[in-house]
């Protein structure tokens, strides 16, 4: 989240879609109700199905799965075209006013400039980038190339391009007149989002969808700048080919209308766990490092050549500021060397640079699985996760871990991964074949054992352990710590190939065996390795205190932190993520002294853009932060997000974070895979064409799979659109080992609208199949009027729904009743080029009386 779950009680206006909070977050939900009951404000809900967060809405707009792009493009074009966006928002704090380079061309045939069709991806991304020069404000701009034309050669250069650069000094237009400015980029690209466009892609009349472009636009209208709307999402976006792409749109929707940075405002996304936030932040992804530092590859051959690479320099123009926070990439990632490998970490050999390894291929989710069905991945640690269950593609997932040697799950309950061999399907004959050696340890649950979590809104917050684990169950820290224990030993006795990595890694808890999580904490946090003084004011860290924040970090060796974006949750003051104060000052849901929020305790991101360029509120009433004249800095309720001493009058841009110092309308030198602008791709499996460019129907980059599993279905065949979502009677697939979650929802079941129902003589209750191109789910139907046929370009297509949790583990309440199929037996093993999230909402089927 750019903002937390209490500032929604701040907003003005709802746009939720991608997710539904009332029965997913019912918790988090109650400051959407707080916003509608004390601000009055208006809530539209978009979804394939009406839910009960549609229910509350003021507007539900049921839409197709997978073309959410097409709808916020729509968006877009409204807001312009009716001007219903924040001028001086956008000509200051975007990069609205950027001239791109010439030769970059629009995909109005469905691809972008620089596309190499033989290789099947953008091998020339040299035009994705901002012109250089200066001030073109009023300039005559008749002979620029329109951005639909490239030049003849753009596509298909000579010689290969060297990876490009953003310019130091960036052309800019004020006016945003100049054809090749982001602004009129971004102008041209969804003008072909007409209301009937999106009507036809989405299957929402275009008369509803002017009705929500009106509503949510309203907030701006007549240039006012006080009112504020937000965006809510989960994972009804991201799993999707093009998930990264549609929370782009939303955020290109937000700086549009000046809503980022903005108490009530911002894109804010709805995480599914109480710890994925967390997760993602300690580098749960395989192309990070712990802060969302980049992780090495093989041609980062030292750390000099590494830091070259991911320590970007300011681009932007020559008479704005711009902090570029990511300069000081080298101070976070020396640091984080450190506290890897301590001592063994020296200036002479690069802070044992060399001792991380580095990424040679896509390790990503779906890659993992398919190395593992080739038989490159020979074995797995699976910890509170269910693959099995998770897929996509479960029979693949299935498939791959019969070849596999070894499979080791930590968990709480035997679960479908753990007993993979026992799917509907295997006979017992089949069971004798399968090798693979399982291990199961059993874990400590989530009441037995302390440590924080970090929810959506990024606040950091500890809990206590109620009571110790049973039996033989340990905790999750204490299983990794003695694995690493013996395998230390192991190198130790018998050496390796090259095992400096393992014998140095620096492992100083007070019990190596069992790790006291405040001190992994603290760890995280960092402390000073040598005396350091702040010569500004004086003040002096003592080598071995904590550190007070990541403002100290070095790069000279002097300091170390695990995490940099942690750095101020565990200082010398104490544990800051234990803190339970209920003071709130302000009003608007800070309690600054209730938890920590990364980073440095900050509760709205980009803060500084709450203000116009004079440093003044845009609303005096919701006042985050401010410049403060007489003290010759910035102060506030809030803990700004900027330079404290600079002045409004340097036009330093408010999203630090960016070298341009400025929101980004336009990703340059691709930041994203598949292009500058998010364009509309239909699903992998989609009903129809795509009506933008039916020769480029699909996203071009999408990774498709080769093995025997990687089946597509056809419209032809699967003519259905099937999404999957969450029930909140469940909790993903742990609660169906719970009598009670059981009793309320026993066995699982498929929605269908009553047309489909009818059409297929099909009656609730009756026992029915969903059939993919990849496997078959059998369930009891569910007739409703919550989900309803749509009109699809000319065509009439059915939407059904189904909920994820049962398999063919848990309770059995319902004992030969219930076939036990998994819900990603149907979703397909295809990915977002960016994310790597597979496509599980969005999928085609057919249904059938079982």
């Amino acid at each position: 989240m750019t903002n937390g779950w209490i500032d929604i009680k701040n907003t003005d206006m709802m746009l939720i879609m991608g997710g539904n909070p009332a029965e997913n977050h019912p918790c988090g939900f109650k400051w959407a109700m707080e916003a509608k009951r004390n601000r009055n404000a208006k809530l539209i809900s978009v979804d394939p199905r009406f839910t009960r967060t549609s229910a509350t809405a003021d507007l539900f707009l049921q839409i197709r799965a997978g073309t959410d792009i097409a709808f916020l493009g729509g968006l877009i074009r409204y807001a312009i075209e009716n001007n219903r966006v924040a001028h001086d928002y956008l000509v200051n704090y975007t990069n609205a006013a950027f001239v791109v380079k010439e030769g970059f061309k629009l995909p109005e045939d469905g691809l972008y400039s620089g596309f190499d069709s033989a290789a099947g991806t953008y091998a020339d991304k040299s035009t994705w980038n901002y012109q250089e020069g200066g001030d073109m404000s009023g300039a005559t701009h008749a002979a620029a190339t329109p951005a639909h034309a490239a030049p003849a050669d753009a596509a298909h250069p000579a010689t290969p391009a060297p990876p490009p650069l953003l310019p130091p000094n960036v052309a800019y237009d004020l006016t945003l007149q100049h054809p090749r400015c982001v602004f009129q980029l971004m102008r041209q690209q969804y003008l072909r989002y007409t209301p009937e466009m999106v009507e036809r892609i989405t299957g929402i009349p275009r008369d509803q969808f002017l009705r929500a472009s009106e509503l949510f636009t309203s907030v701006r209208k007549n240039g006012d700048m006080k009112k504020v709307a937000t965006i809510i999402y989960a994972v009804g976006w991201t799993q999707h080919t093009s998930g990264t792409q549609i929370i782009r749109t939303a955020a290109m929707l937000q700086l549009l209308m000046g809503n980022v940075g903005r108490a009530g405002g911002g894109v804010n996304a709805l995480r599914g766990h109480s710890n994925i936030q967390g997760a993602t932040d300690m580098a749960g992804l395989f192309d990070s490092l712990p802060g969302y530092l980049k992780a090495p590859l093989p041609t980062d051959t030292d750390l000099a050549t590494y830091l070259k690479r991911v320590t970007p320099t300011a681009s932007k123009p020559t008479p704005w500021d711009s902090m570029n926070y990511y300069s000081n990439t080298p101070k976070f990632f020396v640091s984080f060397l450190k506290s890897l490998y301590g001592d063994a970490a020296t200036k002479q050999n690069g802070f044992a640079f060399d001792y991380l390894p580095k990424v040679d291929r896509d390790y990503s989710w779906t890659h993992i699985w398919d190395d593992m069905y080739n038989g490159k991945v020979k074995g797995m640690m699976a910890f509170g996760m269910n693959g099995v269950m998770i897929g996509p593609d479960t029979n693949k997932n299935i498939n791959a871990l019969k070849k596999a040697d070894w499979l080791v799950v930590g968990e709480i309950y035997p679960d479908e991964t753990s007993e993979f061999w026992k799917a509907p399907g295997i006979t017992t004959d089949e069971q004798k074949t399968i090798n693979t050696t399982v291990y199961r340890l059993p874990c400590a649950g989530f009441a037995e054992k302390d440590g924080s979590m970090t929810n959506s809104a990024r606040w950091v917050t500890w809990k206590y352990a109620a009571l110790p684990p049973p039996g033989q169950a340990r905790l999750d820290q204490d299983i990794i710590a003695q694995i690493f224990l013996r395998v230390r030993d192991l190198y130790k006795k018998d050496g390796g190939k090259f095992p400096d990595p393992i014998l140095n890694l620096s492992w100083a808890y007070a019990d190596a065996a069992h790790p006291p999580l405040a001190q992994v904490a603290m760890e995280l946090n960092g402390k000073a390795l040598a005396d350091l003084k702040d010569e500004a004011t004086g003040q002096v860290i003592k080598a071995g205190q904590q550190l007070p924040g990541f403002a100290w970090l070095k790069d000279d060796g002097t300091t170390m932190c695990g995490n940099w974006i942690y750095s101020g949750c565990w200082t010398e003051a104490g544990a800051q993520i234990q803190r339970r104060g209920t003071d709130d000052p302000s009003g608007l849901g800070v309690f600054p002294n209730f938890s920590w929020s990364w980073p440095a305790n900050r509760r709205v991101l980009y803060n500084r853009a709450s203000c116009n360029q004079e440093g003044k509120p845009w609303d005096p009433e919701r006042k985050q932060i401010w410049w403060n004249e007489a003290a010759g800095k910035w102060a506030g309720n809030d803990v700004p997000d900027f330079k404290p001493d600079s002045h409004p009058k340097d036009h330093m841009g408010p999203f630090i974070m960016n070298p341009e110092g400025v929101g980004r309308l336009f990703a340059p030198i691709g930041v994203l895979l598949d292009g500058p602008f998010p364009e509309h791709y239909e699903p992998i499996e989609s009903p129809i064409k795509n009506p933008l460019h039916p020769d480029q129907s699909n996203n071009p980059l999408v990774k498709k799979f080769k093995t025997p599993y990687d089946k597509i279905g056809t419209p032809e065949e699967y003519s259905i659109v099937c999404t999957t979502y969450r029930l909140t009677e469940h909790y993903h697939y742990w609660t169906k080992n719970n009598p009670m979650n059981v009793q309320l929802i026993p066995e699982p079941f498929v929605e269908i609208p009553v047309e489909l129902a009818d059409e297929k003589g099909i009656r609730g209750a009756d026992t029915i199949k969903v059939i993919s191109a990849r496997g078959t789910y059998i369930a009891k139907a569910f007739v409703t009027r919550r989900l309803k046929p749509m009109m699809i370009d000319g065509k009439k297509v059915y939407q059904i729904g189904l909920p994820i949790h049962q398999g063919f583990r848990g309770i059995p309440e319902d004992e030969g009743r219930d076939a036990r199929t998994p819900a990603n037996l149907l979703t397909p093993a295809v990915t977002d080029p960016n994310a790597h999230t597979p496509e599980s909402k969005g999928f085609l089927v057919r249904v059938e009386k079982a």
